[in-house]
């Protein structure tokens, strides 16, 4: 298990980065669907990019403790639930996004379950000894 959770952690980090990054360097080009968007929503999709990539940051931060601190699991995973449930909020308010869009929100709500079942995992093996 506490394999398990390093696994998923590092390889959430590695993608947030990266996909963080490549809202930056591409703005409204990396968003299905919203490559004319304008100016005002290309500037939103750098700056969320960026902060995407702080958040990925902060999974390879933690991941690299000695145990993994089930705390940080916790809130980072509580984050990554909010913005699948900032999805389905969408969703009720102004309707159906690109299906890219939809695949991302299945992955934001079935994703931490898993984390929050396994964030104590690396604490729990590392008592053990």
């Amino acid at each position: 298990m506490a394999r398990t959770l390093r696994v998923l952690a590092w390889t959430m980090g590695i993608a947030c980065v990266a996909i963080g990054f490549y809202h930056v360097l591409l703005g409204n080009r990396a968003i299905p669907g919203a490559e004319d968007a304008g100016p005002t929503i290309d500037s939103f999709g750098r700056f969320m990019g960026a902060i995407f990539a702080g958040y990925g940051a902060a999974w390879l931060w933690e991941v690299r403790q000695t145990p993994v601190p089930a705390r940080a699991v916790r809130w980072l995973t509580a984050v990554f639930l909010l913005g699948g449930l900032g999805r389905v909020l969408s969703i009720a308010a102004a309707g159906w996004p690109h299906g890219f869009q939809v695949v991302l929100m299945v992955i934001e709500l079935a994703l931490p379950p898993v984390y929050f079942a396994l964030a104590s995992a690396d604490e729990r093996a590392f008592r053990r000894g």
